[in-house]
């Protein structure tokens, strides 16, 4: 049941009167009075140069910034990437807007070069980034949340768990907006964050006249358009976005103020200064991902860029929720004919693998399930209920594994003489390992060998941030051949994870039965395999590797009215590649089948472990 919304029929002030959650009708450019800064204007794009529309997609990553350029047909046209900067210290992870800022016009420059497109022929921009949490003052200039007062650090990486505390004490209130977050908060959202800075840096907390979460920031930064995406705010800062299911048209919606905030939910956290000004620090209108902000790019930004003043911009999409927007539909043609079943795509799941993985599945009814994020009503795809299940490490722990071996160096010099990346070498050597043992099959090399991979603690299903990673089987073998098992047998820990997760989402009410996977690991031909095998479901890649790019794309496409909604423009601009089947070898089932009760044993093992040493110092 919805709680009390106190704001939901107050008008919007002067300065922020942008239209929210047009759907089907998305009011363009020329109808809105938008919030945009005052140095924008009003100019038509130049006519394309060469009659053709291009896309931009702009994805921030954990890492580095990336643009990617797509034509009408989804195809990559060609895109660049530029490192930005990250500071770690313990539990702390800190990023620089401004570095941000200054990667992505760098990367644009040099993908529209790349390319050979003219800045004039970019039809529409979009823009995904980690679900990072970004202060500026009234003048736009960043704030610092970091114990080193540096300027520069304004930004609280996704990733960053300085707020474990904050988030045990907001679960402890039990407010109800907690049940569509998996029934407790956690430490990644933006909720503990906010309350870890007003408890420890109240300088930055009184200086902030914004907060905002980084695609958010994004498209704020473009276009002088202080629109929230529905995604950040119901995925990260418990907006309740299902207030709005009897807005979802452009007409009912143009003067709609946001009003899924929960105000008794952020004065009991003891966070009440965030409703002053009907929100206005955190977000007073909302819209569905791929609306049209503003008047489009403001001159300045255009100019950064290598772009044309008024050029359409969407609202924002986290990263992995892109990825799930750029792959979604990507049906092999033999499905076609059930890719125009409705119902279809809410049997489906995409995992978007990379520094973690997001596991997101769709359903027309809300369905709550412990431990599993959601449901957020039109978080990804408009009208649709998301389920976010997640893992917090999994290239960065498959990093980590390889990285602190003795072996690790010796055999990326190898790596880089035959001209290949690291995992290639290790996955060839399993492949030869398999044949020099005899095995019956690759995945048997692990049998004496076994990983929890909680290295960052476990997101779903268990949400448990304060579980460890365990590594079963250890010997004094230090060879290539004993790194390459480890990262193996780490690889088959990720994949019971997701097994994991799956299982819990239909017993739940899901009826998830195909697979589709994008981002950095999806790349990984041994990853690929040893999820299908072990989840015992296909799984498709999509025709583009680049998926997240792709989706932010299709928000510009949206945006520049190309398309009249995102499932449209979903199914337009997603295309299958190869499918990835299960092994049929029923010898493999019954491996794996074993080796996932040792999974699941060992979480238990360490809950009783955590019990003996509690009461041991209490």
């Amino acid at each position: 049941m919805l709680r009390k919304y106190r704001r939901c029929g107050l008008q919007k002030a002067q300065s922020d009167v942008a239209p929210l959650l047009a759907h089907d009708h998305l009011l363009s450019s020329s109808d809105s009075a938008g919030g945009a800064s005052s140095n924008m204007t009003t100019t038509a794009t130049a006519a394309p140069l060469h009659n053709r529309s291009i896309f931009l997609g702009i994805d921030v990553g954990t890492g580095s910034a990336r643009a990617g350029l797509f034509d009408e047909a989804g195809k990559l046209l060609g895109s660049t990437s530029s490192p930005i900067q990250i500071w770690k210290e313990g539990d702390c992870v800190e990023q620089s807007s401004t570095d941000i800022w200054l990667a992505i016009c760098t990367a644009v420059k040099r993908a529209l070069s790349l390319s050979d497109v003219a800045g004039e022929e970019v039809t529409g921009i979009g823009f995904a980034a980690t679900c990072s949490l970004v202060a500026v003052d009234s003048e736009g200039q960043p704030v610092s949340v970091s114990w080193s007062g540096d300027t520069r650090r304004n930004v609280i990486v996704w990733m960053d768990h300085r707020a474990v505390k904050q988030a045990e004490r907001i679960n402890s209130f039990n407010s109800p907006v907690l049940q569509y977050c998996g029934g407790s908060i956690s430490p990644e959202m933006q909720p503990p964050k906010l309350l870890w800075v007003k408890e420890n840096l109240q300088e930055s907390w009184s200086m902030t006249w914004r907060w905002m979460d980084l695609s958010d920031w994004l498209s704020y930064k473009a276009t002088g358009d202080d629109t929230r995406s529905m995604c950040t705010t119901v995925c990260k800062w418990t907006y309740l976005g299902h207030a709005h299911m009897q807005h979802v048209d452009g007409n009912s919606s143009r003067d709609m103020e946001a009003c899924g905030w929960d105000d008794d939910f952020w004065e009991e956290i003891g966070l009440r200064d965030l409703v002053d000004g009907h929100h206005s620090k955190i977000g007073r209108s909302v819209a569905f991902p791929g609306h049209a902000l503003g008047c489009g790019l403001t001159s300045d930004a255009a100019k950064e860029l290598g772009l044309v003043t008024g050029t359409p911009v969407g609202t924002s999409l986290i990263d992995a929720h892109a990825g799930g927007v750029g792959v979604m539909e990507s049906v092999p043609d033999s499905e076609a004919n059930e890719s125009d079943d409705d119902d279809a795509i809410c049997r489906r799941m995409v995992l978007v693998c990379g520094t973690s993985t997001c596991h997101m599945a769709v359903s027309r009814s809300k369905l709550f399930i412990p431990g599993v994020w959601g449901p957020f009503w039109s978080a990804m795809v408009p009208e649709l209920w998301l389920t976010e299940g997640g893992q917090s490490a999994t290239g960065a722990l498959l990093d980590y594994i390889v990285d602190n071996h003795v072996a690790s160096s010796h055999l990326a010099n190898q790596a880089a003489s035959q001209n290949i990346s690291l995992f290639q070498m290790l996955n060839n050597l399993l492949a030869q390992m398999m044949h020099d043992m005899g095995t019956q099959f690759i995945a048997a090399l692990t049998a004496d060998l076994h990983v929890l991979p909680d290295f960052h603690g476990n997101r779903s299903p268990i949400a448990d941030p304060n579980a460890k990673g365990m590594i079963c089987g250890l010997n004094l073998d230090t060879s290539e051949r004993q790194l390459a098992l480890q990262y193996f047998a780490t690889v088959q820990g990720l994949a019971y994870g997701t097994r994991h997760i799956i299982e819990h989402c239909n017993e739940h009410g899901h009826k998830i039965d195909t697979l589709f996977a994008s981002g950095g690991l999806s790349k990984n031909s041994l990853f690929i395999q040893e999820h299908a095998d072990i989840i015992g479901c296909p799984i498709i890649l999509p025709r583009e590797s680049e998926s997240v790019l792709l989706g932010a794309a299709i928000l510009g496409a949206v945006a520049a009215k190309k398309y009249s909604t995102l499932r449209h423009a979903m199914k337009a601009l997603n295309s299958a590649g190869q499918v990835i089947h299960p092994s049929k070898d029923p010898r493999v089932k019954k491996y794996h089948d074993a080796k996932y009760r040792i999974f699941r044993q060992l979480y238990e093992q360490q809950l009783a472990h955590r019990s003996i040493m509690t009461e041991a110092l209490s």
